[in-house]
């Protein structure tokens, strides 16, 4: 995966010790590591379809959005955004994950296939790229608001 290894090195900048994480992803590349938010991202995390397509409403509207994150069975995707935007966070029905808090961050130069079965089924729907790309919060609630809508017309239709 082109960026791999910038990607690797930008997440684990946020560890409280970046060389120790990358040697644990060199020595295991399908590995997990605990990464700390709050320090270069916080992490909203949505509920299963309404995280899907929120996703699917971002990818229409940006070239790429910001690092995105699915958890076994997509019960819950996790959208990276600026540290601090976890704190803010007045929307109902997301998970916040900022400061004082860890998340489990597969290594994101593994293909998602591959990724599944090695992490229990975290895995990068979006990897990071390593240019510290995050998902604008706001437009990321809107996405939201979009998602939901759909989906609420969708069940009112079926």
């Amino acid at each position: 995966m082109p960026g791999a290894k910038t990607a690797v090195a930008w997440l684990a900048s946020v560890a409280p010790d970046p060389e120790s994480c990358l040697r644990e992803w060199e020595r295991d590349p399908l590995g997990l590591a605990l990464l700390p938010a709050g320090r270069a991202w916080d992490v909203l995390v949505l509920p299963g379809r309404l995280g899907r397509t929120t996703l699917d409403v971002l990818s229409r509207v940006l070239d790429r959005p910001g690092p995105v994150l699915a958890d076994s069975g997509d019960a819950r995707t996790g959208f990276l955004v600026p540290a601090g935007t976890a704190a803010r966070w007045l929307g109902t029905g997301v998970r916040t994950v900022g400061l004082g808090t860890r998340i489990v961050v597969p290594h994101p130069g593994v293909p998602a296939y591959s990724a599944r079965g090695a992490s229990g089924g975290v895995r990068w729907l979006i990897p990071p790229d390593g240019t510290g790309t995050l998902t604008d919060p706001a437009l990321l609630e809107l996405a939201m608001h979009e998602a939901a809508a759909a989906l609420a017309v969708g069940e009112n239709e079926g």
